[in-house]
């Protein structure tokens, strides 16, 4: 019997954003239950948004709601979504946005820790604008040596951003986290190891664990500061 090769110690870690560093139930989510609700007149649910965030391609909240208003009898170009998104994202009309109820689940001195005993990274499906807006002034943010955004690499379930970030590093020393599939397959595509982040209680919890472990994942994790209790 062939001994199964070990993987060599973790030294690299590189965070997904959403759903992994920030709760975005009442940003991004909210903006797409409104846009969806805005285009085609229908109220749609939590349960059904995580349906078709659980299809690859999807990570990407554009695509996603250009293909589920389409679905619903009213085609619609990804320009389109982006334009009708944006609108309940940042605002419009002097109305503010959902973009101001961002809450970050990790602190700074939990960054700070990990980046002690890891190269820590970022690799999001945000545009740079997104991330500024609620990075630029966290101090944690310069813990992180490279951070790839939607402006700097191909769009998930693409592996470039990882591979941007690794150069000609071994990619079995670094872990990526992220809680979607799009992440999985990214991760599985650059041959780095992955952990998902999801936690029981949420919406088809059952089927996206089935799908993360068939993908590879190490790892579910309920909350990314459960980390260090994993790579101990």
């Amino acid at each position: 019997m062939i001994a199964a090769k070990k993987r060599p110690p973790t030294e690299i870690l590189i965070f997904d954003v959403d759903g992994v560093l920030v709760d975005v139930r009442g940003t991004y989510w909210r903006s797409a239950l409104e846009t969806v609700r805005h285009i085609t007149g229908k109220r749609v649910t939590y349960a059904e948004l995580h349906r078709w965030k659980s299809k690859p391609g999807f990570n990407d909240d554009w695509s996603m709601v250009s293909a589920w208003v389409s679905s619903l009898g009213h085609p619609t170009s990804y320009e389109q979504a982006r334009a009708a998104f944006e609108k309940f994202y940042w605002g419009s009309n002097g109305k503010p946005g959902n973009v101001r109820n961002e809450k970050l689940m990790v602190t700074p001195r939990q960054i700070e820790k990990w980046a002690k005993r890891y190269e820590l990274n970022l690799f999001t499906g945000r545009t740079r604008q997104e991330f500024s807006f609620t990075f630029r002034n966290w101090q944690a943010t310069k813990h992180f040596r490279t951070i790839i955004t939607m402006d700097d690499a191909k769009r998930k379930p693409h592996p470039e951003g990882l591979q941007k970030i690794l150069g000609e590093r071994d990619p079995a020393t670094a872990l990526y986290l992220g809680d979607n599939i799009d992440d999985a397959l990214a991760a599985r595509d650059a041959g780095v190891p992955f952990m998902a982040i999801i936690a029981a209680g949420e919406h088809g919890y059952r089927q996206r664990a089935a799908r993360f472990r068939e993908l590879g994942a190490i790892a579910l994790l309920p909350r990314v500061a459960e980390l260090f209790r994993k790579l101990k």
